[in-house]
Formats: structure tokens, C-alpha cells, sequence
């Protein structure tokens, strides 16, 4: 694992240096960079001021709204306590309320200044009058499409904290909400739709004593009607605070709730004195800002997330970004291309060099327009000129001389298997009638035919079947004493490797292991893939090279051509041509052992000469 880490980074490091080291790169990195840092510098700036302009919008719309429906708020507060306030009939209703234990006329006075103040207003959900002397209230309710009035003991509204509250307020009247935040059962006194409870003391004008308490309960329908004016987005909320900072209004209770666990609605407070504050419910942060009325009973408080704020904002910065974008590739293709006008002719002169460094003396590179870089390669084609006018003789000469050796390799016969094979073809012959003696004087002919014609480099496949014909008239020399055995990969059939190259392997075998036993000796031919091309073995199981007779073999295969030598010359004759024909990328190797002899002979990857 640590290799394979070690080998990408190697491969990495090697890619890098190559992006980084080209001119190209170097001029396209510092243009686009300037480019990508000023669309996305402008992009922050845009982004900003959009931020800022729709805090500020929200702003002044949320100040304007909570402004006007505020007024409203109180003048529809004021309307149920004007409603409240008998102006004319005053001295009437008190009496009433004195006197109506033993008087039916002010009982049935009390019921139906009840009900014409019920019928008064469509938003009303109830009311009652509590009789201080008696105990006795007096209620209004509507059951399906009656309104009824009853009259009952009441001993709990004098032992209600909402009435001792009420008969220490200075103005005699107090508002209540019945705003039932919790989820469950209504409160019994604020049952139905009801959200708010007015009371208001009727006193006697000559005692100021309290005569009576007179409740009225709303339902949210006249209060509704004016906070529709207060236009709420998704995620805004609005909510209805009195002085003390009791809820009386919320268009989401579940939100309120939340707000108030959070330390949200505490916030509404700074919000009314201090103007806009921010405030965090869980990760979702809001602007919160609130409306006082003019006497300072009512605040109407509004919370507005900033993910709705900016989501104009955020749009906006979104095309933004696809434009930028856009104008980023742009601009970063017309670099490439401003960058590539100016490094390509530098690479068509890097690569007419490297060409030229790899042995191509006749390459030049073409000359377009006048600048420096015209020059430059002006001043390089004479440079090849010149010194191909010097090297490209002298090389040719190395050429016809290379191949000329080459030729007499080629054409290097071993004598003694031809004076072999005739020897057994006459024999065959003398003893009479053998009807192989036609095969063999066949594969004679083409044996022959194929050492002597053709190119210098031939298929694996034409190079087996001339073994197996070479084979055929040494198994006639040396009858059942001689095995073969082929183990070729199918896959290497087409390789191309050096005429009479397998040939050279096998003769050695035959040579130096069956001539020299007498007992059965088997040649093994082979070929596998390998990674760096194809490797050929041949190897028999005869007595072996001894050591001393091995470092000779090797070292004479090193020799010079001029200098050889020695009963191995088909090996040496071999080595020459495998030099000249793939260089160092071929090796002919030997090992041997008491099992036998293993010549190896490697091939390059494609089997291409290079000469």
C-alpha cells in the first residue's frame, strides 16, 4: 500500500513539474487569477449592498405597516371600551343595578341594555355583568342562532385575581387576554374563539363605591381584519403584546411558544425602544422589530427571518454567479488562446529540437513573421543545415556498414548441419524405397529457401515452421534419441524477432547436448509475455556447460565482431545481430545447471528494429 502511495505522488510530482514547467501555464495562471479575483471581489461588493438595500427595505415597509395597523389596533382597543361607557343612561343603568333584587323593570332594563350592546358589534362573543351587592351575574351568549340571557349567583368573579387587579386600576378598566397558548382545553372563560376579556367598574357617581362589573369577551374576527393589513411573508410572524407583555394576538402560537422559550419575545421590548434588533431561535436568526401605540398600552411586534430577507439577495447573487462564471470561462479561453498564439511557435521549436536531439538532422522548423521568435528559429534551421551538411555522410557510411554486417550474419551457414542432413539423406536413399526420403529432400529445399531469402526480420510463425522442417531432418540424423517439446503463447505468433534466431538456440542444444550423450535427450522451445516484451527459451535436459566453460561462452559473446572465434559462433553471430537490430533492449542470456542448459533470449515490446 505504502508503494502504491509512494508511486502517485512520484507520478503526481512528475505530472506537476510538467503542467508548471510549460511557459504556457505560466502565462495562463497569473491572467485567469486576476480575472477569477476580480469577478469574485465584484460579486462580494454586489452581494453586500443587495444584503444591505433589502435589510433596509424590510425595514421601512415593516415600520410603515406595524405604524399604521397599530393606530388601528388601538382604536379598535378604544371602540370596546368606549362601548363600555354609558354616556346618557348612566344614572339609569346604576339605578337598575341597585334596584333589580326586587324590581322586575330593572331587571328586565339590565337584559336589554345587554342585549342592544351584544347586537352592537358582530365581533363580541359574550358578556356578562356582575352585580357587586348581590353576587348575581347577568350573561350574554349566543347558542346557535339565539342570544340568551341569564342570570345567576356568582360568587367566584370577586374571589378572581383579574378582579382584584381591576379595582386597582385608576381608570377602572382592564384588559385580559385569553389567548391560550398551551395546546388543550379552552379555559372555562375563554371558551370558543374568545382572545380578549374587557372589564370596566360601573361606579355609583355620588359614593364611587363599585355597583356592578361589566365584562365583554371579543373573538378575533374585527381584530383579524386589521392585522391582514400587516402583510406576513413565509417564515414572518406577528404577535400583539400589551404594556405588561402579555400575548393577546399571534398568528402562530406554536412560533410564540418557541419565541418565548428561546428569549425571542424579550427581545420585542428592546426592539420598541431601541428600534430593529437581531435574535436567534435555534439556527434560523431574525430581524425583530416593534410598533408602540401613542398612549403606550399596545405593541405590535413582527419577526422576519433573514433567510427571507435576503432571498431576493440570494437569487440575484446566484445569476451573479452563473454570469461571473461565464465570464470567467470566457475570459479563461481567450487567455488560452491570447497565451497559446504566443507559446505555440516556441513549441514548434522545442519540438523541431527535441527531434533534432533524437537523431533527426533533416528537421526544420517553419518561419512566420519577424518577432524575436522568427529569429530564434531562422538561426536554428541553419544550425541543422549546417550540421547535417557535416554528420549526414559520415552516418549513411555508418548505415551501409551496420547493414553489410548484418548481411554476412545472415548469410553465415553452419557446414556442418548441411553435410549432416546430405549424409542422411544418402543413407535414407541407400537403403532403399523409404518414401520419406521425398519429405526430407523437401524440407531441405525449404529450409534452404528460407535461409537465404526474405527480410531480415520475420513472424514467431514463419520462424517455428522452420524449425519444425530443421527438426525434421535431425530426427532422421538421430532418430527416437532426439524429443522436442513447444510451449509457444499463442498470443506471440506475430512477433517479430531476427531470422534464424530460434534456429541458433536449438542448433546449440542439438550441438553441445546431443551429439555429446547417448541417451535420449529432450529440447524445450518456448515463449511467454513478459513486461517489458517476450522471452524465448530453449533448453534440454543433457549434461550441462561446466563453469569454467560457461564464463567463456559469455565473455566471448561480448567480443567484437572482427574478433570472433571459438566453437559458439552461432551465439556470438546471434548476440551481433540482436545488438544491431534492438540495441541494449535485447539480452541473450545462459544458465545451466545438471538438469540441463536454459538459453534465454529476450525481445523487446512490438519487436521493432531500429535499424
Amino acid at each position: 500500500m505504502q508503494t502504491l502511495t509512494s508511486k502517485g505522488r512520484k507520478t503526481a510530482g512528475r505530472l506537476w513539474r510538467r503542467l508548471t514547467g510549460r511557459l504556457a501555464y505560466k502565462l495562463f495562471v497569473p491572467f485567469t487569477t486576476i480575472v477569477i479575483l476580480v469577478v469574485v471581489l465584484l460579486s462580494v461588493v454586489s452581494d453586500q449592498r443587495l444584503r444591505g438595500e433589502a435589510v433596509r427595505h424590510s425595514i421601512d415597509s415593516a415600520a410603515n405597516n406595524l405604524l399604521l395597523v397599530n393606530r388601528n389596533v388601538q382604536d379598535y382597543m378604544d371602540g370596546i371600551a368606549q362601548l363600555t361607557l354609558p354616556q346618557l343612561q348612566y344614572d339609569d343603568l346604576i339605578h337598575a343595578v341597585l334596584n333589580e333584587e326586587n324590581d322586575y323593570g330593572s331587571r328586565m332594563y339590565l337584559e336589554n341594555y345587554l342585549r342592544r350592546m351584544f347586537y352592537s358589534r358582530s365581533d363580541l362573543d359574550g358578556m356578562e355583568l356582575h352585580i357587586v351587592k348581590t353576587n348575581k351575574t347577568y350573561s350574554v351568549t349566543r347558542e346557535a342562532y339565539n342570544v340568551v340571557i341569564r342570570a345567576a349567583p356568582d360568587s367566584g368573579t370577586a374571589r378572581s385575581d383579574w378582579y382584584k387587579r381591576l379595582k386597582e386600576q385608576p381608570d377602572n378598566q382592564l384588559y385580559r387576554s385569553l389567548l391560550q397558548l398551551e395546546p388543550g382545553p379552552a379555559a372555562a372563560e375563554g371558551e370558543g374563539e374568545r382572545f380578549l376579556a374587557y372589564h370596566r367598574v360601573l361606579r355609583s357617581i355620588a359614593s364611587r363605591q363599585p355597583q356592578a362589573v361589566l365584562t365583554v369577551y371579543a373573538n378575533p374576527s374585527g381584530l383579524d381584519t386589521i392585522v391582514r393589513d400587516a402583510p406576513l411573508e413565509q417564515g414572518e410572524h406577528l404577535a400583539l403584546l400589551s404594556a405588561d407583555g402579555d400575548p393577546y394576538y399571534t398568528d402562530d402560537r406554536s412560533f410564540y411558544r418557541q419565541a418565548e422559550a428561546g428569549g425571542l419575545v424579550g427581545r420585542f421590548k428592546q426592539a420598541a425602544s431601541a428600534g430593529p434588533v437581531n435574535g436567534e431561535l435555534g439556527r434560523e436568526r431574525y430581524l425583530l422589530m416593534a410598533n408602540v401605540s401613542e398612549p403606550g398600552e399596545w405593541t405590535l411586534a413582527k419577526s422576519m427571518p433573514y433567510r427571507q430577507i435576503y432571498e431576493a439577495a440570494d437569487r440575484t447573487r446566484r445569476l451573479n454567479i452563473l454570469i461571473g462564471a461565464g465570464f470567467v470561462l470566457l475570459s479563461a479561453a481567450l487567455v488560452a488562446l491570447a497565451s497559446g498564439a504566443i507559446t505555440r511557435p516556441l513549441a514548434r521549436l522545442a519540438q523541431r529540437m527535441n527531434r533534432f536531439s533524437g537523431g533527426d538532422f533533416e528537421t526544420l522548423a517553419p518561419v512566420r513573421g519577424h518577432d524575436e521568435i522568427a529569429h530564434l528559429t531562422r538561426h536554428f534551421n541553419e544550425m541543422v543545415q549546417r550540421t547535417n551538411e557535416l554528420i549526414n555522410e559520415r552516418y549513411r557510411m555508418k548505415l551501409v556498414e551496420q547493414s553489410a554486417i548484418l548481411k554476412a550474419l545472415e548469410a553465415e551457414l553452419n557446414p556442418h548441419f548441411l553435410y549432416n542432413a546430405l549424409q542422411a539423406i544418402s543413407t535414407q536413399a541407400l537403403r532403399g524405397g523409404r518414401l520419406d526420403i521425398a519429405d526430407m529432400v523437401d524440407d531441405l529445399a525449404q529450409s534452404l529457401r528460407y535461409c537465404i531469402g526474405g527480410s531480415d526480420i520475420v513472424s514467431a510463425g514463419d520462424e517455428l515452421r522452420h524449425i519444425e522442417r530443421y527438426l525434421s531432418l535431425q530426427k532422421a540424423r538421430f532418430g527416437s534419441r532426439l524429443r522436442v517439446e513447444y510451449d509457444w503463447d499463442e498470443s506471440l505468433r506475430q512477433l517479430r524477432i531476427p531470422r534464424l534466431s530460434v534456429q541458433s538456440l536449438v542448433e546449440n542444444s542439438i550441438k553441445h547436448a546431443l551429439e555429446r550423450v547417448k541417451d535420449t535427450v529432450t529440447i524445450t522451445i518456448e515463449a511467454k509475455q513478459t513486461g517489458e516484451g517476450a522471452c524465448i527459451t530453449v533448453s534440454d535436459d543433457g549434461p550441462g556447460i561446466e563453469p569454467g566453460r560457461l564464463r567463456e561462452v559469455l565473455d566471448s559473446l561480448e567480443k567484437p565482431f572482427a574478433e570472433r572465434a571459438g566453437d559458439h559462433i552461432g551465439l556470438q553471430n546471434l548476440h551481433a545481430r540482436l545488438r544491431i537490430l534492438y540495441g541494449e533492449q535485447s539480452t541473450l542470456a545462459i544458465d545451466t545447471d545438471e538438469g540441463g542448459t536454459r538459453l534465454m533470449l529476450n525481445i523487446p515490446q512490438g519487436g521493432e528494429e531500429y535499424v
